[in-house]
């Protein structure tokens, strides 16, 4: 059931001829009627059913403008390691004992970093960590010696770009309080990280069928995509 508020906003917005996003964050903006800060959401309907193989797309993006949310980091590393972690304000550091705990369930954390020769002890709990999306990966770069550089990105503002089974992909790109330069700015980087991966697949036709922006608790509003994709 809608809510009072829903229901004063715009009605069938979906419908309405597509707009650059910079065109429509004042939109997205004044639909911002409740009392918390909201995100602001970008959706990608991606062309995956192609005739040899479904397209799989996996990778992040660093938002030069930050999420605005707060991601609790975990690191599971050797002890020469354990300092370069905490020193990097990671907020779970551990070895075989954080490794233990994970396998009994306790993920509370929001990602998961760890070095190459840990990776063989994680890579066990895929039944644990897998249904998350937790679980480390090289291409992401959260199986990496670097363990400094991955928990600043991871916490400076890095998000993953995934579609789902139905070809859906759906991120944050910050919220209703940032100005709208950082949030294009953040769309942008978005746009970018997906024309790389076009460029690296085997594709016919467009990669994005379709993309909305909305807000949390708003409504949805079509974006007038880039040709290259």
């Amino acid at each position: 059931m809608k809510s009072k508020r829903y229901k004063k906003l715009p009605e069938n917005t979906k419908e309405l001829p597509s707009e650059k996003i910079e065109t429509l964050l004042k939109s997205v903006k004044s639909n911002c009627t409740t009392k918390f800060d909201e995100s602001v959401d970008i959706s990608f309907r991606i062309n995956n059913k192609q005739k040899k193989n479904e397209i799989n797309l996996r990778t992040v993006v660093n938002l030069p403008g930050g999420t605005g949310k707060s991601i609790k980091v975990a690191v599971v590393c050797e002890d020469n390691k354990l300092d370069e972690a905490k020193e990097a304000n990671a907020d779970l550091v551990g070895g075989d004992d954080l490794v233990e705990k994970i396998k009994s369930g306790d993920l509370n954390f929001e990602k998961l970093i760890c070095t190459p020769s840990m990776m063989i002890k994680l890579s066990k709990l895929g039944k644990v960590l897998g249904p998350k999306g937790l679980m480390p990966n090289p291409k992401l770069g959260t199986v990496t010696n670097d363990i400094a550089k991955a928990v600043k990105e991871a916490k400076a503002g890095q998000v993953e770009i995934r579609n789902d089974k139905d070809g859906n992909i759906g991120l944050s790109i910050g919220k209703k309080s940032f100005d709208d330069e950082t949030l294009i700015k953040n769309y942008n980087a978005v746009i970018e990280a997906l024309e790389k991966e076009k460029s690296n697949l085997t594709i016919k036709g467009d990669l994005i069928r379709q993309a909305f922006v909305t807000s949390s608790m708003g409504v949805s509003y079509k974006i007038k995509l880039h040709k290259s994709l």
